[in-house]
């Protein structure tokens, strides 16, 4: 069974930082780019950032370009993402996933495995 498995999330202020890791097994990243997504209460999951395998590309956002940085370290098998500048609005369930193929991708559609989801509360 994959497993992606997401961390680092939790309460923070507005204006705080946060890193978020993913770890899942080597079969699962390599070769993969990988995303994050986000999920609000009451909303849609939506696109956050991704990255591609060998980490040379990546995309954010326009919501959080500048303030949030994706990596990886694919000897570790995770895929971080450095979180600054935090706004209440960043609240949610941020999930990781494994791409198709060596490029993320800003749909959903694009990703076949799936983490369980870290939350992310930004307080005022």
């Amino acid at each position: 069974q994959v497993q992606l498995v997401e961390s680092g999330g939790g309460l923070v202020q507005a204006g705080g930082s946060l890193r978020l890791s993913c770890a899942a097994p080597r079969r699962t990243f390599s070769n993969n780019g990988v995303g994050w997504f986000r999920q609000a209460p009451g909303k849609e999951r939506e696109f956050v950032a991704a990255i591609s395998w060998r980490g040379g590309e990546s995309m954010y956002a326009d919501s959080v370009r500048g303030r949030f940085t994706i990596s990886r370290d694919n000897a570790a098998n995770t895929v971080y993402l450095q979180m600054h500048s935090l706004k209440p609005e960043d609240t949610g369930v941020y999930y990781c996933a494994a791409a198709l193929g060596p490029s993320g991708s800003r749909l959903s559609s694009g990703y076949r495995y799936w983490g369980q989801g870290t939350q992310v509360t930004v307080s005022a």
